[in-house]
């Protein structure tokens, strides 16, 4: 890439960098009103808008559907021909149009106003038919478009796009929507790898190498190579977890008298470990962050099990 175009990308990331900003200091009031109605909807949120508008429109609905909002986009002229049936009294439309008079909604506007559907519109035109026709304006800044002409939809849809994550972003906080929810709505990739919890994919039971404190090194080692781990857990008496042995700690330790002293005497004590509810991409960044390989499971500090990164590798975590 030469320089000028280089100049003209910066250019262009900072209009529409100006863009967001200007957007940000104008949000008021009517975007609290609209998360209000949006939240306490019992249907679904109705998405729609005209060409390039439609196209963000579309993936607003996708953001919000996956992040516990029920949506769905409807297309303004397939609503003129039988979509509209599409839309319920229980559902809310979110209409997007730049200019406010995409002459496509018309049809849509006229819908929502005959059986009293919560209509918010997202544009720039306040004084515009979906402006004035709107029960919640979310206004947007007329500001500069990145193409030179000032003609291409570019900071004004990146606008569009921002305002409705932010949209989707509150609604998900409204309604306290967790990783384990996220989880249900992606199942598949690398994502829903990241997402399963560790007690799904852990070892455990007589898979766990785990021996009592006070055992001497020389039986230690054979459960330790058995299991396969490279590591090794130590329990007290009650059960907790006292400790855990590495192949770090044997070389830290290696010695003619090694195989004759007890375990408590090689052990890392207070190891890390997780919980069972923790996510598989959690425990990854635990690893990586520690460079270790295998993290114990426990509750209540009690061993129930223990995940590898072989593991998170196996399912496409790592």
């Amino acid at each position: 890439m030469n320089d000028t175009s280089l100049n003209s990308a910066r250019r262009t990331l900072a209009t529409e960098i100006e863009g967001l900003q200007a957007l940000s200091a104008t949000l008021d009031d009517a975007f609290t009103q609209a998360v209000t109605v949006l939240a306490n909807i019992s249907g679904r949120v109705i998405v729609s808008g005209m060409g390039k508008s439609g196209h963000i429109g579309a993936k607003i609905t996708a953001t919000m559907a996956s992040t516990g909002t029920p949506a769905q986009f409807v297309h303004p002229s397939e609503a003129s021909h039988g979509d509209l049936g599409m839309i319920t009294q229980n559902d809310a439309i979110l209409a997007l149009s730049w200019s406010g008079e995409t002459a496509e909604l018309s049809n849509l506007i006229n819908y929502a106003k005959r059986f009293s559907i919560p209509l918010i519109g997202l544009t720039s035109g306040a004084d515009s038919l979906l402006g004035r026709a709107a029960d919640i304006c979310l206004c947007l800044p007329k500001s500069k478009e990145a193409c030179p002409n000032g003609l291409a939809p570019t900071t004004s849809t990146t606008m569009q796009l921002a305002l409705g994550d932010a949209l989707a972003v509150a609604l998900l906080e409204q309604r306290k929507f967790t990783s384990a929810d996220f989880k249900n709505f992606h199942p598949g990739g690398k994502l829903g790898a990241g997402l399963v919890l560790v007690h799904e994919i852990m070892h455990k039971d007589a898979a766990l190498p785990i021996v009592p404190i006070g055992t001497r090194m020389d039986k230690a080692l054979i459960t330790m190579t058995e299991k396969g781990f490279g590591c090794l857990g130590v329990q007290q008496p009650d059960g907790q977890m006292a400790g855990l042995v590495t192949d770090g700690d044997l070389r830290r330790h290696m010695a003619d008298d090694l195989l004759s002293k007890n375990v408590e005497d090689i052990m890392t004590p207070d190891p890390i470990t997780i919980g069972s509810d923790t996510v598989c991409g959690e425990a990854l960044n635990i690893m990586n962050t520690r460079n270790i390989q295998c993290l114990f499971i426990c509750e209540e500090k009690k061993p129930e099990g223990l995940v590898h990164i072989l593991d998170l590798l196996r399912i496409g975590v790592a």
